[in-house]
C-alpha cells in the first residue's frame, strides 16, 4: 500500500528551507556600477584633480598617491551606502539591494570592506570581469569572496 501511495504522489518531496533569491542580472549591476562611477566617483575625482593637485598634469605626476586619494573615499562612501540602506545610488535607481547570502541580511562591515577589496581586484583582471557571465548563478569573484549578492528588492 506504502508503494502505492508513493507511486500516486502520497509522499512528497520536502522542499529546502533555505531562501532562494534572485541574483540580479549582469547588465543591471553594470548599469548601477555606472550610475555609481558618475555619481560618487566623479565629484571624488574632480576634487582630486582640480583642488588638490590643481590639475590633471600634477595628478600625472604623483599618480599612485592620487589613485589612493580617490580609491579611498570611493570606497569609505560605498561601504557606508551599502551599510545603511544596503543600497548605492545606482542600487537604488534600479531596484537592487545587496544582501549576505548566508544569513539574507545585510552585510556585515567586515565583508563590505572585503567586497571593495575584491571588487577593484577583479576591475583590474580582464578575467575578472566576465566571470559573472560565465557562471549560472552570475555571482562575479567579489560576490564570492564575500558571500553577498545584490538581489531585486
Amino acid at each position: 500500500m506504502r508503494w502505492r501511495a508513493t507511486k500516486k504522489g502520497g509522499r512528497k518531496e520536502q522542499k529546502s528551507t533555505l531562501p532562494s533569491y534572485a541574483i540580479a542580472p549582469f547588465q543591471k549591476r553594470f548599469k548601477a556600477f555606472v550610475v555609481d562611477s558618475f555619481m560618487l566617483l566623479m565629484p571624488i575625482l574632480y576634487i582630486i584633480f582640480y583642488m588638490i593637485y590643481g590639475s590633471r598634469e600634477g595628478f600625472a605626476a604623483h599618480m599612485f598617491q592620487g589613485w589612493l586619494l580617490i580609491l579611498i573615499p570611493y570606497g569609505i562612501v560605498t561601504i557606508i551606502f551599502l551599510k545603511r540602506s544596503g543600497q548605492t545610488p545606482g542600487y537604488k535607481a534600479y531596484d537592487l539591494t545587496l544582501i549576505d547570502l548566508s544569513t539574507g541580511q545585510s552585510t556585515s562591515v567586515s565583508h563590505l570592506f572585503l567586497r571593495y577589496i575584491l571588487m577593484l581586484l577583479t576591475v583590474c583582471t580582464i578575467i575578472g570581469i566576465f566571470v559573472p557571465l560565465m557562471r549560472k548563478d552570475k555571482l562575479s569573484l567579489y560576490d564570492l569572496g564575500s558571500r553577498s549578492a545584490p538581489i531585486y528588492k
